[in-house]
C-alpha cells in the first residue's frame, strides 16, 4: 500500500473524513434513486449520525414497500465496488493484507470497529450502525460492504455469520479472496 493509504491507516483528517461520509452518501442515495439531502457546514460526526438515519429510513420504506430489494441491493453492491476500486488504485492496494488494512482504516471513519485476521475471519466488536438498523435493514445496507471488500480486492467474497444486529455480542464476517 502507498503511503497515503498508509497514513489514513494511522490518523484521517477531518476534511478527509467528511469528503469520504460525502462520498458514501452520494453513491448510497443514487442507490436508492433519491436525492442526497443538504449536508451545509455539517461536521464528519454529524454527517455520520444524518447517514445512519437516512439509510435507515430508505431501507425501512423499501422493506416495508413489499418492493424486490435485489435491484437496490446490486446499486449498493455496485455504487461500493466503484468507491472500493477507486481507493484500491488510490492507495496502492496490492494484496489482500493492504485490502483488510485499507477497509479497516475506512471503516473506523464510519465508527465501525474492523478486526481480520489472517484467517479471512473479520470481527466487529463494535459497529456505530446497530443503533439505527433493525436486522433487516443490516442485510440490505450490508450489500455496501459486501461492493466496497470487494472492490478494496478485486472481487474477494465478504459474508456476515452473526450480526449484533440480530443479538450478537459482535458482528462476525469470512472474507475470501477472488478465485484466479
Amino acid at each position: 500500500m502507498n503511503l497515503t493509504g498508509q497514513m489514513l491507516g494511522i490518523y484521517t483528517p477531518a476534511f478527509v473524513r467528511r469528503r469520504a461520509l460525502l462520498e458514501l452518501f452520494e453513491a448510497t442515495a443514487s442507490a436508492f434513486g433519491v436525492s442526497v439531502p443538504p449536508s451545509g457546514d455539517a461536521s464528519a460526526d454529524e454527517l455520520l449520525g444524518r447517514y445512519a438515519v437516512f439509510t435507515a429510513q430508505r431501507a425501512t420504506a423499501v422493506l416495508h414497500s413489499g418492493e424486490d430489494t435485489a435491484p437496490i441491493s446490486q446499486k449498493l453492491y455496485d455504487s461500493a465496488y466503484a468507491i472500493g476500486a477507486r481507493l484500491r488504485r488510490d492507495f496502492g492496494v496490492s494484496s489482500t493484507v493492504d485490502a483488510m488494512a485499507a477497509a479497516r482504516a475506512l471503516y473506523r471513519m464510519l465508527g465501525i470497529d474492523f478486526r481480520p485476521s489472517s484467517e479471512g475471519e473479520i470481527r466487529i466488536p463494535h459497529c456505530y450502525f446497530s443503533g439505527f438498523y433493525s436486522p433487516s435493514v443490516c442485510r440490505l445496507i450490508s450489500a455496501l460492504d459486501q461492493g466496497l471488500l470487494a472492490g478494496l480486492s478485486e472481487g474477494g467474497r465478504f459474508e456476515f455469520q452473526q450480526r449484533i444486529t440480530e443479538g450478537a455480542v459482535c458482528c462476525v464476517a469470512t472474507f475470501a479472496v477472488a478465485s484466479p
